[in-house]
């Protein structure tokens, strides 16, 4: 977890301070406290098969070999294992496409990823528009409600970045939820767009989602939907953050009935919308 975590935040894309402030700090505070208290989160997740994230990715790149059967298909991480460039040792040699599977552009993730790639490969910049993704977030939240009934209010939480620098993003998210409130018929009063996962000190874009949930129940609201089209698999920062500690926030504010929409995962609708993405790549 100490290493990990020393890569993330040792990326310059990820945490822009200048380095002479920043990494003091990082190794002489951060990371002797952060990753037990990330080990402890993870733990609260944790699956026989391994980390949700990595057991999820796994799965989606089987699918999608299934569905592409013409393309050989590798998966990474960009932090960690398995990592960037022995994924791309592992692929024969001809044209490669990368799609990091971040919807929304960002340069603190896509261009994170592009860092890490020979000059001129051919990248995926986002696809937070596409109709093939869009579809396949409605058909998930159709699906849970079909599942579990529907509330009045669904909660669209993204992954946020510092307001500095985040405009860009911050529309970007807006514009999936937006396509996404229109695909499931919903009014602007039925859906509401929140960012989680804030990092230090600095403003970050908001508004945030955790203290909105709490607002929202503490202002009367009993049941709340919540799906996080950002991540397009259940990863810590949707089955952690949001599903145990949102959840738990939200209902000791006065809320009843918490339920998160499960990421896209390897959803079939998803896994052919992925397909198209790639093809379209090209």
């Amino acid at each position: 977890m100490k290493r990990y975590l020393a890569e993330f935040l040792s990326d310059t894309r990820v945490v822009k301070l200048p380095r002479l402030a920043w990494l003091p700090l990082l190794h002489g505070i951060v990371l002797r406290k952060r990753p037990a208290q990330s080990a402890k989160k993870y733990a609260a997740i944790w699956t026989a098969e391994g980390s949700p994230l990595m057991v999820n990715t796994r799965k989606q790149a089987e699918a999608l070999c299934r569905r592409l059967p013409d393309f050989q298909i590798e998966y990474a991480m960009r932090y960690g294992e398995p990592a960037i460039a022995s994924a791309l040792e592992r692929l024969a040699v001809g044209e490669t496409i990368v799609v990091p599977l971040y919807p929304q552009y960002s340069d603190s993730t896509t261009e994170s990823v592009a860092d890490k790639l020979p000059p001129g490969m051919r990248m995926v910049r986002g696809f937070h528009d596409h109709p093939g993704y869009i579809a396949a977030c409605a058909a998930q939240v159709r699906g849970h409600w079909q599942r579990h009934g529907r509330g009045p209010l669904l909660v669209l939480s993204f992954h946020g970045l510092p307001k500095r620098g985040g405009a860009a993003y911050g529309a970007c998210c807006v514009e999936t939820a937006d396509l996404l409130g229109r695909e499931l018929g919903l009014g602007k009063a039925q859906y509401r767009v929140t960012f989680q996962s804030r990092f230090g000190y600095a403003e970050w874009l908001q508004p945030y989602t955790e203290p909105t949930l709490v607002s929202l129940a503490a202002a009367g609201t009993k049941r709340v939907d919540v799906f996080c089209p950002g991540f397009v698999a259940d990863c810590l920062e949707t089955l952690e953050e949001i599903g145990i500690t949102a959840r738990r926030a939200f209902l000791a504010a006065g809320g009843t009935g918490f339920y998160l929409v499960p990421c896209l995962n390897d959803s079939p609708d998803w896994i052919a919308a992925l397909a198209d993405i790639v093809r379209g790549s090209g």
